[in-house]
């Protein structure tokens, strides 16, 4: 169904034929080869970035205003509408200087509703990074509340998700929801924002007129480098696909006293404190026989870090380099690092705040503190893994 539209609450069936290097379109080209009745002389709102390209590279605000689309306001998600402000930075409401529209910024806010009066429908394209944590369905979320309630349609550009199918990590209790964590999904969901859309309407009871536009021949097992589409850093610390891969592991530590590379060459390749005894930690994940993935003992020194953590100071470090995508856990490599730097450091680790948020409730936490083993605790994520498997079957748009 190259190009169809699919309807919230409707199974239109599956995305047809194979994917290979750089057949894959997303939404945005979709939407004008072959949906662009959903916008054809409307007023249009768009949420986005500087991810928010074609397969040439070419903004959508550039394809929509080629295609006659009525564009009136654009919107703007944590880091901004250039993808430029640090991580939890104040995005300013501002003007695009190259087409005068506004950018009204969503980061931390809904959108207002004199923001959407003159606008009939709001698009969405933003990169999902395949983890939970990440702020964009949170903002997509808020966009889907504010248009139910002003009787506006929300339209989804969709996006391979850049890290492909895989599930893992433990599913969120719903009563631990927060901005980095909306839905009952694993760490690592293996869907994309458009698919994520849909079971969140469901999920939350938003009620939103919500459509997904499908990125055409992507297949689920696909990660970004196989979809031939050019690769934008969707944020400042998310630099290249191998911190993509990284990031539903090494996210975990940003709810610890460890410095997970931020302000560094390479965030989330990397973990790190002053006190880590690196000979020590490596000596017993090494024996765990982690795939996918090896160690290696490094300094570094975070300058403007955006956390708080060590500006300014050399850390002693464990790097992640990736050595087979298709072998490897994020998630449990982080749990084995987690679990091992506790035991070496029993006082140091230092939870905060964000972990349990992070983690999707306190139990993980909570069973690394008594000295759960982890195969014990990843043995506890199956069941309820199991059964998202199954609940998210009918929010689906595309193949293995």
């Amino acid at each position: 169904m190259h190009g169809a539209l699919v309807r919230v609450g409707v199974v239109l069936g599956m995305l047809a034929g194979p994917a290979s290097p750089r057949d894959v379109r997303p939404g945005i080209e979709v939407l004008l080869s072959d949906s662009v009745r959903l916008v054809r002389g409307l007023r249009v709102g768009l949420v986005s970035n500087q991810a928010g390209v074609g397969r040439a590279g070419v903004h959508d605000v550039e394809l929509l205003l080629h295609a006659g689309v009525r564009l009136v306001a654009l919107f703007a998600p944590e880091h901004g509408f250039r993808g430029t402000a640090d991580p939890g930075a104040p995005v300013a409401s501002t003007v695009d200087s190259a087409t005068g529209l506004p950018i009204y910024s969503l980061y931390g806010s809904s959108p207002k509703d004199e923001t959407l009066a003159g606008i009939d429908v709001m698009l969405v394209d933003l990169p999902d990074v395949g983890a939970r944590y990440y702020s964009y369905l949170w903002t997509t979320v808020e966009v889907m509340r504010a248009a139910h309630r002003l009787g506006k349609r929300v339209v989804v550009l969709d996006r391979p998700n850049p890290i492909g199918a895989p599930v893992q990590g433990n599913v969120l209790d719903p009563h631990y929801r927060s901005a980095i964590g909306l839905l009952a999904v694993p760490i690592r969901h293996g869907m994309t924002l458009g698919e994520l859309a849909r079971l969140a309407n469901r999920d939350l009871e938003i009620g939103a007129r919500l459509s997904v536009v499908p990125a055409a021949g992507w297949r689920r097992r696909d990660d970004q480098e196989r979809t031939g589409l050019p690769f934008l850093a969707p944020s400042p610390n998310l630099r290249d696909l191998e911190g993509l891969y990284h990031y539903p592991g090494t996210c975990l530590f940003e709810g610890t006293a460890l410095s997970v590379g931020r302000g560094s060459d390479l965030p989330y390749h990397q973990i790190g404190a002053p006190w880590l005894d690196t000979t020590a930690v490596l000596a017993r994940v090494r024996r765990e026989g982690l795939t996918g993935v090896r160690f290696e003992g490094v300094t570094f020194k975070p300058e403007r870090p955006g956390d708080g953590k060590y500006a300014g100071v050399t850390v002693a470090g464990i790097r992640l380099v990736l050595t087979d995508r298709a072998r490897y856990d994020p998630v449990r490599t982080a749990l084995i690092l987690l679990t091992v730097i506790r035991a070496v450091h029993p006082d140091r680790i230092g939870w905060n705040n964000a972990f349990d948020r992070l983690a999707g409730g306190p139990s993980l936490r909570q069973a690394i503190q008594a000295g759960t083993p982890p195969d014990s605790i990843l043995a506890s994520w199956r069941g309820p893994i199991r059964r998202f498997l199954q609940r998210r079957k009918p929010f689906l748009l595309y193949r293995e």
